[in-house]
């Protein structure tokens, strides 16, 4: 737990960090469920956090679960003994959402993450259950990856092997390699990667001590990291935590995280490692005062979720032009039916991420493309998004191709809440306008304005093209979005001669 003061004058100014360690993701990842024993000590300690939270008078406050939450089988039943017994509702985080706070805590450190972005960079994410590896280049997120290759899970994976110690490193590098290789096929072909950000709870705090041969707290080059990995190899446990100060408990989990570390920046050619020493409360933090105003905006999150996007269409065989085409469209009819619609920033972001997904099931089938688009967009993570909101996306990439289906006729075959159901068929309904605009894909109403006249929505097209196909297929389009808003869409064509 972390204790913050928020104000306009000082930004963020951590107060207090309390740590206790209960390792959760070995029950979830040996048995599938958390033991009544971990839950009771959970919920002793949780309890201990809220009289120190009452202690410095906080005013607010948030409380996250993650994979060792996310992954058991009795989630429901150890978050409801949770708030019974402490008073704390947890939320969960998706993986994508846990990662996203993880980065923007990196954002926190200002100048030194904008520095190091400046060159090709990898964030390595290193959790319990699993690690994310995300791609910077030039300033931008361009792709991001999650692997199922967390320290917890890969212990209990080693104590199931039964392997001597001396065998560890080894064993690892063989289950990690086996993924890791994939990643590269795929996502390092041309590209290279000069600098790592490690995010994690092991070997971040021994980088922040300075490792061997590194001469600013948080940063080692490569030839120093592979020194401490002599170290980590060749000494007892009892001479490692001597010498770095640290139980010899928690050894084993930090000499995986260690291999880990070493491998991908192996495969990666990586020059310098950077452990900012952040964790998801700071990101957490970050949040509350970006919602809040307290701090402006240190860079710019949104359009690394639309960069990752664009770069899911383009692995899909998605036409750049066309997405782009149609995500403008789409912003410009969003924008002029502010007053119509009701909905907001966040929904605009969803509109765009569909925008440029809309035809990514081509990939599979020309024929199912609404089925496709859906199954791609749900099995395809999108970093920064909820599980509600990547849904949300998917189905109006889904009902631009094909008949909407009602609330009404759904039944309980949905988990969707009445309100994101409106949310589908509003942002449906304009991609499917926007879609009739563009219907030849030859980006005829490049120059075009809209102007909302009670019950019209009026597009003014400036092109000497013939636009009798976009015309003749235009009122099928249209009139749903009539149905949802009750806004006529009319096309006028200025000629230029």
């Amino acid at each position: 737990m972390k204790i913050f003061e928020f104000s306009p004058k000082i930004g963020i100014r951590e107060i207090d960090h309390i740590r206790h360690r209960i390792d959760l993701g070995n029950d979830t990842f040996a048995t599938g469920k958390i033991s009544y024993e971990k839950v009771d000590e959970l919920c002793r300690v949780l309890r201990e956090f809220v009289d120190i939270m009452r202690g410095y008078k906080v005013e607010d406050f948030k409380a996250y679960g993650t994979s060792a939450i996310r992954e058991t089988e009795n989630t429901m039943i150890v978050l409801d003994q949770i708030r019974q017994r402490t008073g704390i509702r947890i939320e969960v985080l998706s993986n994508s959402e846990q990662r996203f706070l993880d980065y923007k805590s990196i954002a926190l450190k200002g100048q030194d993450f904008n520095k190091i972005i400046e060159k090709g960079t990898a964030i390595v994410d290193i959790g319990g259950g699993s690690i994310q590896v995300s791609l910077f280049d030039k300033d931008t997120l361009v792709a991001t990856q999650n692997l199922r290759l967390g320290v917890l899970r890969l212990q209990e994976l080693l104590n199931k092997l039964n392997a001597k110690p001396s065998k560890y490193e080894g064993l690892l590098e063989e289950i990690i390699e086996s993924q890791l290789s994939v990643f590269k096929r795929m996502y390092l072909k041309d590209r290279t990667i000069d600098n790592i950000i490690i995010v994690d709870d092991y070997v971040s705090a021994l980088i922040q001590k300075r490792l061997t041969g590194s001469q600013t707290p948080g940063y080692v080059d490569s030839a120093s990291y592979e020194m401490f990995m002599q170290i980590m190899r060749t000494h007892t446990k009892e001479e490692i935590a001597a010498r770095f100060g640290i139980s010899t408990e928690s050894i084993p989990l930090i000499f995986i995280s260690a291999v880990l570390i070493y491998r991908v920046a192996l495969l990666m050619e990586a020059k310098l490692l950077w452990a900012p020493g952040v964790t998801l409360c700071d990101g957490i933090a970050y949040e509350f005062a970006e919602r809040n105003k307290i701090v402006g905006p240190k860079h710019d999150f949104e359009q690394d979720i639309v960069a990752c996007a664009r770069n899911i269409s383009k692995r899909f065989m998605g036409s750049r032009r066309r997405g782009e085409t149609l995500e403008y469209i789409c912003t410009t009819i969003f924008d002029s039916m502010k007053k119509v619609h009701g909905l907001g920033k966040r929904e605009r972001l969803l509109l765009r991420i569909a925008a440029l997904l809309h035809d990514c099931g081509k990939y599979i089938s020309m024929v199912n493309l609404g089925e496709c688009s859906y199954s791609i967009v749900m099995a395809t993570e999108i970093i920064g998004l909820s599980h509600k909101e990547r849904e949300i996306v998917a189905n109006v990439v889904k009902y631009n191709h094909q008949e909407f289906d009602y609330y009404e006729e759904l039944g309980t075959t949905t988990t969707l809440d009445p309100q994101a159901y409106l949310t589908i068929a509003k942002l449906t309904a304009i991609i499917r306008v926007a879609n009739g605009l563009d219907r030849s894909h030859k980006q005829k109403f490049k120059d075009f304005k809209t102007t909302l006249r009670e019950d019209q929505l009026i597009f003014t097209v400036n092109t000497a093209e013939d636009i009798t196909l976009e015309r003749g297929l235009f009122e099928a389009k249209a009139s749903f979005f009539e149905e949802v808003f009750s806004v006529h869409p009319v096309i006028k064509q200025k000629k230029i001669i």
